[in-house]
């Protein structure tokens, strides 16, 4: 059964969930049950054999403005009255935020983002998480959070890096100014700018179709290796993949792909 939740939509097609943003009348901007629901719905995806693929979306007419303010205050009211306390309790909630974002990047099947209008703050945090990212022409981007007094602290200065160049990173950082689709899709943050939602969305889903129907043992591994050698050297890395296909190359999958090439159709996997 598919879960359902207060500030997120979840639907499937064909071995694809897509995972819509669900609070369109705050901008899909993120308080203290979206943050919640983000996690359990990405344990839950990453778990489910019927997922092959995911697409994040927003519904509304932003993909997402960021932390919800008024989380702050919720935030302020919880925390102990001692110094000491109050400072270890706001460290374990940053790690639980860290963590909420983080089951995107660790959900084994690729996490695919559609983004349109506003993604700003944590919404890049977020995006930052994901496999792929793809974009209307007309988005907007803004590592936000200098703007209010805070370093980002979600996952934006540790991802980020990874996929744009240092400079870039450091000046988006820095200044917190603006970018838009094709600025973002020429640094190398998106993979590609659409003119409109309906035309992304189109191309997105057609793309989340084409990969699940790969078999679902080399998509795991694959996107496990990509995240092993981000973080290794490349003689890590190279141990890594064998100690891994010398436990999963010789799968069912592997046949039926064979198979199905001799006989000139589609393979069929298992979930």
């Amino acid at each position: 059964m598919i879960p359902q939740y207060q500030t997120l939509q979840l639907t499937m097609d064909d071995k694809v969930a897509h995972l819509h943003l669900n609070r369109p009348e705050k901008a899909n901007a993120m308080n203290m049950q979206f943050w919640q629901e983000i996690g359990e719905a990405f344990r839950w995806l990453d778990e489910a054999r019927e997922v092959r693929v995911v697409v994040l979306s927003g519904n509304g007419n932003h993909f997402c403005a960021g932390i919800d303010l008024s989380s702050f205050n919720d935030l302020g009211r919880s925390l102990a009255k001692c110094e000491a306390r109050k400072r270890e309790d706001l460290r374990r909630h940053i790690l639980w935020m860290q963590e909420c974002l983080s089951a995107i990047e660790v959900c084994r099947k690729p996490v695919l983002a559609a983004i349109h209008g506003a993604c700003i703050g944590a919404g890049i945090d977020m995006t930052s998480a994901c496999d792929m990212r793809y974009c209307t022409l007309d988005a907007t981007f803004s590592i936000k959070e200098i703007d209010i007094g805070m370093t980002a602290d979600v996952g934006t200065l540790q991802r980020l890096p990874h996929l744009i160049g240092d400079g870039i990173m450091r000046e988006l950082a820095y200044t917190g100014r603006n970018f838009h689709g094709e600025e973002a899709r020429q640094m190398g943050f998106v993979n590609r700018t659409y003119a409109d939602a309906d035309a992304m969305l189109e191309e997105v889903m057609s793309l989340a179709l084409e990969i699940a129907g790969k078999s679902p043992v080399s998509i795991r591994g694959t996107k496990e290796m990509i995240l092993y050698t981000r973080d290794h050297t490349v003689a890590e890395g190279l141990n890594y993949i064998a100690t891994w296909n010398a436990a999963m190359l010789l799968s069912d999958d592997l046949r039926e792909a064979l198979t199905a090439k001799t006989q000139g159709r589609d393979p069929l996997f298992e979930d």
